[in-house]
C-alpha cells in the first residue's frame, strides 16, 4: 500500500528543528533523513496503494522527506489542488489542516467570533488568519516586530499587534469594547497562553496548538470557570489514528478554500537540498526570523532564493528513481 514519491518540494516546520536537536517526542533512531511535509509525482505505486505512477500528490510524515524520493504511506497522500505548484503544496500540507482543524473541528468558529491568532506571521499563523476570515471570522494577529505585523495584515488580519512593544492584553480589549475574543489560537504556550486568559469573553475557546515560547504553562483554572473558557487541545497528527474520517474532511475543505480563491500559502523563501541549504531553513525558523513557509527543493543547485507562490513545477532530478 505504499508509494514511492519524486519530491519537488518539502516543507520546514519548527518541530524539524526540535527533531535534529533531540528535543522533540519524537526521536528517530540516528542517522535519519529530516523533513515532514512534501509534494512530488509518485515514480512507483503498490498494487493496494490506489495511486498511479504520474500522478501529483502533496502530504505529510514523521520524517523523511528531505531527499529526492521518498517511500510513504498511501494513506499519508493528497492529490494537489487545481492550481497549485509543488512548492505551494510543500507549505499547505501540515499548517492548514493544522489551522482548519484548530478552528474549526476544535474552536467550532462561527462568523460572528472574533479570532487571536499568536505568532500570526508564522506558516500556522498565516493560516489561521486566511481561514478564518474565510469563516467570515474577525481576526486580531499578533507579531514581534513591525515587518511580520504586515505579513498578517497582508493575509488578511482586521488588527495587528506587536507584542514585543505593545501591552496586546489591553490593545485586544480595546479594540473588541472590553468585551474580548471568542476564539485564541496559541501555538506558543508560556506566558502567551496566561495572558490570553485576560482578554477573552465569556465561553471562548482556546485552542492549544504548541510551544514554541519553551515553557507550558501551569492554568489556573479559577479563571477558566469563572469565564466558562474552553481550553481545547489539537494534536493533528493522532486524527490519523483515531478519526481518518476527519482528515478526509479536512483536506477536501482546505483544498476548496484554495481553488476558490480564499486561502493561498505564504512563503519566505526556497532552499536547495544541501547541508548549507537545509541549515540555511532550519536556522531561519530555530531564529524566529522566518514568516510564513520555508521550502526545500531538490531540483535547486544554487544558492537560497526568494520563493515565488506561483512557481511552476520544477524539473526532473537525474537520478534514477526506486521501485518498490
Amino acid at each position: 500500500s505504499a508509494v514511492v514519491v519524486k519530491v519537488h518540494a518539502a516543507g520546514c516546520n519548527f518541530f524539524d528543528v526540535l527533531m535534529v536537536e533531540g528535543k522533540y517526542q519524537l526521536k528517530p533512531p540516528r542517522p535519519f533523513v529530516p523533513g515532514s511535509e512534501f509534494a512530488g509525482v509518485v515514480v512507483s505505486a503498490g498494487p493496494d496503494s490506489g495511486w498511479s505512477e504520474g500522478e501529483h500528490v502533496y502530504g505529510y510524515t514523521s520524517y523523511g522527506s528531505f531527499a529526492e524520493y521518498l517511500e510513504v504511506e498511501s494513506s499519508l497522500c493528497h492529490r494537489l489542488p487545481r492550481g497549485m505548484s509543488f512548492v505551494q503544496a510543500a507549505a499547505f500540507s501540515m499548517t492548514y489542516s493544522t489551522a482548519y482543524a484548530g478552528l474549526v473541528f476544535r474552536a467550532h468558529t462561527a462568523p460572528t467570533d472574533v479570532v487571536l491568532v499568536h505568532a500570526a506571521a508564522g506558516g500556522v499563523g498565516t493560516a489561521a488568519v486566511q481561514i478564518a476570515k474565510a469563516l467570515g471570522a474577525t481576526v486580531i494577529a499578533t507579531a514581534g516586530s513591525a515587518a511580520k505585523l504586515e505579513v498578517a495584515r497582508a493575509a488578511g488580519a482586521d488588527k495587528v499587534i506587536n507584542y514585543a512593544t505593545e501591552d496586546w492584553v489591553a490593545a485586544v480589549k480595546e479594540f473588541t469594547s472590553g468585551r474580548g475574543v471568542d476564539v485564541v489560537m496559541d501555538p506558543v504556550g508560556g506566558d502567551t497562553f496566561l495572558l490570553s486568559t485576560k482578554c477573552v469573553a465569556w465561553d471562548a475557546r482556546i485552542v492549544v496548538i504548541g510551544f514554541t515560547s519553551g515553557t507550558i504553562p501551569k492554568v489556573a483554572t479559577n479563571r477558566i470557570l469563572l469565564k466558562n473558557i474552553a481550553v481545547t487541545g489539537l494534536h493533528w497528527g493522532q486524527y490519523l489514528v483515531h478519526d481518518r474520517a476527519r482528515v478526509d474532511e479536512c483536506y477536501r475543505a482546505i483544498s476548496r478554500l484554495f481553488e476558490d480563491g480564499h486561502i493561498s500559502p505564504v512563503l519566505m523563501g526556497v532552499h536547495p537540498l544541501s547541508g548549507e541549504g537545509v541549515r540555511h531553513a532550519l536556522h531561519a525558523l530555530a531564529s524566529r526570523a522566518s514568516y510564513g513557509k520555508v521550502v526545500i527543493d531538490p531540483t535547486l543547485r544554487c544558492v537560497p532564493a526568494a520563493a515565488s507562490a506561483s512557481a511552476a513545477a520544477p524539473a526532473s532530478s537525474p537520478a534514477p528513481a526506486p521501485r518498490l
